[in-house]
């Protein structure tokens, strides 16, 4: 019979580009909508609790970093930036949903700022939040089955550039709704007072940490509810009044500009009322599958776009006899703003890097990606 390894990641190391950004000064960085302050910013914001985030940007609003930079900096930071040890690099697997360019990948574009690491695979999930989990899992299983022996996995975003005010067309603000309802602010400005930049890497390896601790990675899983929901954030296509996404390549290119074509958008219904929900059937499933309970839970990792949803989040697991308390929840939001792919791996980094772990303790992993209803899931042990 054949075995399999035990996987664990040895080290977590993140990298943000320039200095953190207050939310004083996200305009200066992002420039003003028709020359004006946002009406919106305000309550977003408040709805949000993000107090500060990163941009790869100049105050003129010019790029400091790519992706594929940032992310290779993440890369070299696992190892202290020794070029030999690069070298121990098996596989290279990268997650970002903003790639500095269609073609070619994300991961070997990362591989490209690495010249000294060897000629390896290099694998790129497409995808939004999910992203960065998927990159993990490829990772995890190529260590899993012993394809290779150590790898590393990365999450990313460099979502500022698309955020400058000349990308967006003329919108009226809609300041009375988004009182009314804070779902509103879900829409396509939203996103320019929640998104940040950053990158994180895991370093895995079937062999863990002679000095000092661990996390063995039990299990990491995923679902998909795209058989039953139609798309609900988009970029680079138009939603058509059946549901169906109309692709960039079947519009003008002047088309392409004056419908935002190229901005990201969400469709503020159906988040606000499948996200939370859809996220806790599998995770009730799990719970039970894995015969897990949730006073066993030590720490719990929820990748949440705003802190809008902290308090929801909460009410679905207690609805789901899964209650895990606030004292035991590890989110950096406010600190680090919503960095997407990259999100739940600066929790772990702040997490493995802190003074709060002991053996055995269990961390859970759950990333929500709400562009078709996609989650991930996934449970570390301290060693």
């Amino acid at each position: 019979m054949s075995s399999f390894n035990e996987v664990y990641i040895i080290n977590t190391a993140s990298y943000f580009p320039n200095d953190p950004i207050s939310n004083d000064e996200m305009e200066a960085y992002l420039g003003f909508i028709n020359q004006n302050p946002s009406k919106s910013k305000r309550i977003v914001l408040r709805n949000n609790g993000i107090k500060r985030r990163f941009y790869a940007l100049s105050k003129e609003g010019k790029p400091t970093h790519t992706n594929a930079e940032m992310t290779a900096k993440a890369v070299r930071a696992l190892f202290n930036n020794d070029k030999e040890k690069l070298k121990s690099i098996e596989l290279l697997s990268c997650g970002t949903s903003s790639p500095d360019q269609m073609m070619p990948s994300h991961g070997v574009m990362v591989h490209g700022e690495l010249p000294e690491m060897r000629s390896i695979e290099v694998v790129s999930p497409a995808g939004v939040c999910c992203a960065g989990m998927h990159a993990f899992k490829y990772a995890y299983m190529a260590v899993k089955t012993g394809d290779v022996h150590t790898a590393v996995t990365t999450g990313s975003e460099r979502f500022s550039a698309s955020l400058r005010s000349e990308v967006f067309e003329d919108e009226a603000q809609k300041l009375k709704q988004l009182e009314d309802n804070p779902y509103i602010g879900f829409e396509k400005e939203f996103l320019r007072w929640m998104l940040s930049d950053g990158a994180s890497a895991f370093l895995l390896s079937d062999k863990k940490n002679e000095n000092g601790f661990s996390f063995r990675v039990e299990w990491i899983e995923g679902v998909s509810y795209a058989n039953e929901m139609e798309a609900c954030m988009y970029m680079g296509s138009e939603k058509e009044p059946d549901g169906t996404l109309k692709s960039y390549m079947d519009f003008s290119p002047d088309e392409i500009l004056s419908k935002s074509i190229l901005s990201i958008k969400q469709d503020v219904k159906l988040l606000g009322e499948n996200i939370v929900r859809l996220g806790g059937i599998k995770l009730k499933e799990l719970f039970k599958e894995k015969g897990m309970k949730p006073e066993e839970i030590d720490y719990f990792l929820p990748h949440m776009s705003s802190d809008f949803f902290k308090a929801k989040i909460y009410e679905q697991l207690k609805k789901n006899d899964t209650p895990i308390e606030y004292d035991k929840w590890v989110v950096n939001l406010d600190s680090l703003g919503n960095v997407g792919a990259g999100s739940v791996y600066f929790m772990v980094d702040e997490l493995f890097h802190s003074d709060k772990l002991k053996k055995g303790q269990k961390i859970l992993l759950l990333v929500p990606e709400s562009s078709r209803f996609s989650y991930m899931y996934a449970l570390l042990t301290v060693v």
